[in-house]
């Protein structure tokens, strides 16, 4: 399977205008990336000063400015969202852009504060928890079914979400990991993809885990993301699908432009 190439933008400073953003991504598309994607934070509570665009408003404007590229975020922190309007979103996303959404998922990190100055759940076991509930919602909702849902956290009471996405069985979920721990990797398992934090040797023994709970590997995606093209073959070798450009988070947008003019290298 030929490996394929994305952009990781970080929508801040110039890059939190959506125009921008939009931009860039036909620029990207046109230079031959097959994929854009952007990080999913509301606040960088260590630099105050710097400008933090809506990832989701950048990502319509990302599919209304493309016609081939798959999009989406990578990965956006379920725990701080309301798996119906995320449904939602998600749904016209890949109505939007005639169904190349990916969804990417995780705890995200608390590293700087961001859940908890926020008043949000902190703990990362309880975002854990909420992650797991929400994607069964999420996909349960994406079925256009009547769906029936009790949990802790959730509740849907004989509801039907309609229209359908565009993409059967569903829209991908790529899920972020960080190392052999089972519980990330049983969740990565269960749907479409990876979107690893691990060295390529560490790699190998997360794709093996998950190949053992899923019985193989085939469709599955494996999303790397990386400032420099240094350890790209090694990644590949050891099972990756996707490389993504990551891009400075301090970016102008004739830096991004710039960038992706160059292409895939």
């Amino acid at each position: 399977m030929r490996l394929r190439h994305g952009v990781y933008l970080p929508p801040f400073g110039e890059l939190a205008d959506p125009r921008a953003l939009a931009e860039i991504a036909a620029e990207a598309e046109a230079a031959g990336f097959d994929g854009v994607f952007v990080w999913d934070h509301v606040a960088r509570p260590h630099e105050p000063d710097l400008a933090v665009g809506d990832a989701w408003v950048g990502l319509a404007a990302i599919a209304a400015a493309t016609t081939r590229a798959v999009f989406g975020p990578r990965i956006t922190p379920l725990s701080r969202r309301r798996p119906q309007d995320v449904a939602r979103e998600t749904v016209a996303l890949d109505l939007l852009s005639n169904g190349r959404l990916a969804l990417g998922v995780g705890l995200g990190s608390e590293a700087t504060g961001e859940f908890s100055l926020l008043g949000e759940v902190s703990a990362p076991r309880d975002r854990a928890r909420l992650l797991d509930e929400a994607l069964t919602v999420i996909t349960e909702l994406w079925s256009g079914e009547v769906v029936h849902h009790e949990g802790p956290a959730y509740r849907v009471d004989g509801l039907r979400f309609l229209p359908r996405p565009v993409q059967r069985p569903r829209i991908p979920i790529w899920v972020a990991a960080q190392s052999v721990r089972q519980a990330p990797l049983r969740r990565a398992a269960r749907y479409d993809g990876l979107c690893p934090e691990a060295g390529p040797g560490e790699l190998v023994d997360m794709l093996a885990i998950i190949a053992e709970h899923r019985g193989d590997l085939n469709g599955f995606e494996v999303v790397i993301a990386a400032p420099t093209d240094r350890d790209r073959d090694a990644y590949e070798k050891a099972g990756a699908t996707w490389w993504l450009a990551e891009l400075p988070m301090r970016c102008t947008k004739a830096e991004a432009i710039a960038r992706v003019r160059r292409g895939p290298s």
